[in-house]
C-alpha cells in the first residue's frame, strides 16, 4: 500500500505542476492577483507531495519490501542501514526522484523567501520552475516508476552496487543535485526576465545568493566524488576526466561565471544579457550531466546504465527547455541594454575578462567530452580523450585566469590605472619570483615551479587586496562585509587546490610489484612491505584483506590496511584501499589478484600533498556560503524601492 501511495502522490504532483506552470503565468499576463498567488500554494503543494513519495520510496527501502522491482533491484535484507537508505537513489529511477524532490524544494522556497520580489516577476519564475519540474515528475511516471510492482516476489533482494555501499556515496550525489537543481531557480528566472523585458537590481539581488548557494553544494559534491574515487577505485588518482566527471565539472565553471557576472550586474548594472545567458547555460549543462549519466550513450563507473529509450525523453526534455530559453533569448534579448560600455580596466572590466577565460575552459572541456562520442556517432571510430589533451588545453587557460585572478580584485570600479597598482604587482611579481626559484631548485621542474608560483601570486594578491580593503588597519578588517572575507576564502581556496594539484602531479610516486609475505616496494625514502594477508567473510561479501607496513629511514610509520572484496549477490569485486592520510605526505597501498605461493599484486604510492586538493575545494564551498550572511544581499522591504538598473523593459 505504501508504495500505490507515494505512486498516488507522484501523479498528483504532475497534474499540480501542470497547473502551476499554466495560472500563475495567465496571472501574470493579466495583472491578476489571486491567480499569481495561486502560484505560491501550488509551489507549496507540489513540494508536499513529492517529499511524501519520496519518503514512501524511503519507507519501501527500510522495510525491505522486495515486491517492489526497485527495491528488489537495488537493496538487499543483509545490507546496512545507511546503505538501504542510500540504495534509495543510488539508481536510476530513484536518483530521478530525488533531482524532483530538490526541485520542487528549491521552487517552494521562492513563495517563501520572495515575499519582497515583484508579483509577476515571481509568478512567472514559480511557473516556468514548475514546467521543468513537469517534464521531469512525467519522466518518472511514463518511463521510470519506482513503485514498480515486482511477481513472483523474491526472498532476497540483488544488493546495491559495491562501489557505491560506501559512505562517500551516501552523500556525494545528494551534495551534487544540490547543485545542479540549485541553478534551476536562475535558469526560470532568467526566463521569467526575459519574458518581462526586463533585468534590474532586485533581481539580481535576488538570485545571487541562490548561485551562492548552488555553486557551493556542487563544489561539495564533486569534491566528495573525487574523494571517493580516490579511496574506492584503487587507482591511486583524484581526478581522471572521465566523461562523467566532465558533465558535473562544467555546470561548475559556467556557474562560477554566473557568480561573477551576477556580481557586475548587481554592482554596476552591466552584463545583464551575458547574465541571463549564462543563468540558462548553467542549467543547460546540469541537464546535460543528467541525460548523459542516464542516456546509455557512455560506459563509466558513475553512470547508470538504462535503456537508451529513456535518454530520448531526457534528450526532448533538454531540447525543449533549454531550446526553448535560447530562442526567447534571441528573440527579447535586445530589450536587456546595458547602460555603459565597460572599461576594461577596472574590477567589472577583469571580472569581464574572468567570463572569458571561464568559458574558454568550458569550451575545452565539453569539446574532450563530446567529440569522442561524435566522431563515433558519425563514422564508428573509437578515440580516447584523456589527461595530455586537457593538459595542452585546459591548463594553459586556468593559468592565466590565476594571473588575472590576483590583480582584479585589487581594481577598482568603473575605471582604474595599472599605475596605481605598481607597488602591490611589485609585491606579487617578488612572490611568484621567490617561490618559482625555490622550487625550481629543490623540485627540480620548471613547469612545476611555475605553477607553484602562479598559486603564490594569487594568494599574495589576495592578501593585498584585503588589507587595501581595509587600509591594513584592525578595524578596517572587522568592518569588512561577509561577501569581502567570501571572495578571500574562495580565492585562497583556489590557491591551496592550484599548489596542491602541482604537487600531486608533479612530485606523486608509484610502484608495483608481485609481493609475498616479508617482500617490500621503496618509493623514495619510504619502504611497503607486505607484513600479512588473510581472507574471511563479512556481511554480505568475502574479501583478501593485506597489511602492508610503512617504514620511512628505517622508522616504523603505518600500516595500512587493504582488501580485495568479492560480494556473490552481484558477483563484482571491489578494491579497498589502504591510506594515511597527512598534510604532508599522503600514503597509499592496494591490494590486487594473487595466491600465497606466488605472491599478491601490492600497488603503493606516495602522494605529496594531495589532502589540501579536498581541504582547498571545501574551503571554496564554504566560502560560499559565508557570503550569504553579506548584509547588502538582503532584498529591500516592499515600502521601500528597489535601486532601479536602468535596462530597457519591453515595449
Amino acid at each position: 500500500m505504501t508504495a500505490e501511495l507515494g505512486h498516488i502522490a507522484l501523479i498528483l504532483a504532475f497534474c499540480v505542476a501542470l497547473l502551476q506552470s499554466v495560472i500563475p503565468m495567465v496571472g501574470a499576463q493579466k495583472n491578476d492577483a489571486r491567480m499569481m498567488e495561486f502560484g505560491d500554494r501550488a509551489a507549496l503543494g507540489q513540494f508536499v507531495l513529492v517529499a511524501f513519495s519520496f519518503a514512501a520510496l524511503t519507507s519501501v527501502f527500510l522495510s525491505s519490501d522486495f515486491s517492489v522491482k526497485l527495491a528488489a533491484l537495488h537493496s538487499h535484507s543483509d545490507k546496512p542501514l545507511l546503505y538501504k537508505i542510500t540504495g534509495v537513489w543510488g539508481n536510476h529511477e530513484g536518483s530521478i526522484l530525488l533531482w524532483v524532490l530538490m526541485m520542487a524544494g528549491y521552487g517552494a522556497f521562492v513563495p517563501i523567501l520572495g515575499k519582497t520580489l515583484p508579483p509577476s516577476l515571481k509568478a512567472r519564475a514559480i511557473a516556468v520552475q514548475a514546467l521543468v519540474s513537469a517534464g521531469f515528475l512525467a519522466f518518472i511516471l511514463f518511463t521510470s516508476n519506482p513503485f514498480e510492482r515486482l511477481n513472483p516476489v523474491p526472498i532476497d533482494g540483488n544488493g546495491l552496487n559495491p562501489i557505491l555501499q560506501d559512505p562517500g556515496l551516501a552523500f556525494h550525489p545528494p551534495f551534487l543535485y544540490l547543485g545542479y537543481v540549485g541553478f534551476s531557480l536562475p535558469f526560470s528566472f532568467a526566463v521569467a526576465a526575459l519574458i518581462e523585458g526586463r533585468v534590474d537590481a532586485v533581481w539580481a539581488k535576488w538570485l545571487r545568493p541562490w548561485v551562492l548557494i548552488a555553486w557551493s553544494f556542487l563544489t561539495i559534491g564533486i569534491a566528495l566524488g573525487s574523494f571517493w574515487a580516490y579511496y574506492e577505485l584503487g587507482w591511486g588518482g583524484w581526478w581522471m576526466w572521465d566523461p562523467v566527471e566532465n558533465v558535473s565539472f562544467m555546470p561548475w565553471l559556467a556557474g562560477t561565471a554566473l557568480l561573477h557576472s551576477i556580481l557586475v550586474l548587481g554592482t554596476r548594472h552591466s552584463l545583464a544579457n551575458w547574465t541571463v545567458l549564462l543563468a540558462i547555460t548553467t542549467f543547460a549543462l546540469s541537464l546535460i550531466g543528467t541525460f548523459v549519466v542516464r542516456s546509455g550513450i557512455l560506459v563509466s563507473v558513475h553512470a547508470f546504465a538504462v535503456d537508451p529509450e529513456r535518454g530520448v525523453f531526457l534528450l526532448l526534455l533538454l531540447s525543449l527547455a533549454t531550446g526553448g530559453a535560447l530562442t526567447l533569448y534571441a528573440l527579447r534579448a535586445n530589450t536587456l541594454r546595458d547602460p555603459a560600455p565597460l572599461n576594461l580596466t577596472s574590477r567589472d572590466g577583469a571580472l569581464v575578462m574572468n567570463n572569458l577565460l571561464l568559458i574558454a575552459a568550458l569550451a575545452t572541456v565539453f569539446l574532450g567530452t563530446f567529440y569522442p562520442l561524435l566522431i563515433d556517432a558519425v563514422n564508428g571510430s573509437k578515440i580516447s580523450v584523456g589527461a595530455p589533451y586537457f593538459d595542452l588545453t585546459f591548463a594553459p587557460i586556468m593559468c592565466l585566469l590565476i594571473l588575472f585572478m590576483g590583480i582584479g580584485p585589487m581594481l577598482k570600479w568603473r575605471r582604474d590605472s595599472l599605475q596605481r597598482l605598481r607597488r602591490p604587482l611589485l609585491i606579487c611579481a617578488a612572490g611568484f619570483g621567490v617561490i618559482f626559484t625555490a622550487a625550481a631548485l629543490f623540485g627540480k621542474s620548471v613547469l612545476g615551479a611555475a605553477a607553484l608560483a602562479l598559486a603564490a601570486w594569487l594568494a599574495i594578491g589576495t592578501i593585498l587586496a584585503i588589507g587595501r580593503k581595509a587600509r591594513w588597519s584592525r578595524a578596517g578588517l572587522k568592518a569588512q562585509p561577509a561577501s569581502t572575507w567570501g571572495f578571500a576564502g574562495a580565492h585562497m581556496g583556489i590557491a591551496i587546490f592550484t599548489a596542491a594539484v602541482t604537487a600531486m602531479t608533479v612530485w606523486a610516486q608509484t610502484d608495483i610489484g608481485t609481493l609475498k609475505r616479508g617482500d617490500s616496494l621503496t618509493l623514495g625514502t619510504y619502504t611497503y612491505t607486505l607484513t600479512e594477508f588473510g581472507g574471511g567473510q563479512r556481511d554480505n561479501y568475502d574479501f583478501l584483506a593485506g597489511q602492508v607496513s610503512v617504514t620511512k629511514n628505517n622508522k616504523p610509520i603505518t600500516t595500512l590496511s587493504t582488501e580485495r572484496r568479492f560480494y556473490p549477490v552481484r558477483n563484482q569485486i571491489t578494491t579497498e584501499a589502504g591510506l594515511h592520510l597527512s598534510f604532508g605526505q599522503s600514503l597509499f597501498a592496494s591490494i590486487g589478484e594473487g595466491n600465497p605461493e606466488d605472491g599478491f599484486i601490492v600497488q603503493v604510492y606516495k602522494h605529496p600533498f594531495v589532502v589540501w586538493i579536498w581541504l582547498g575545494a571545501l574551503l571554496m564551498a564554504l566560502a560560499g556560503f559565508v557570503s550569504l550572511a553579506d548584509r547588502r544581499l538582503r532584498l529591500p522591504s516592499r515600502k521601500q524601492k528597489p535601486a532601479a538598473a536602468n535596462l530597457a523593459p519591453a515595449e
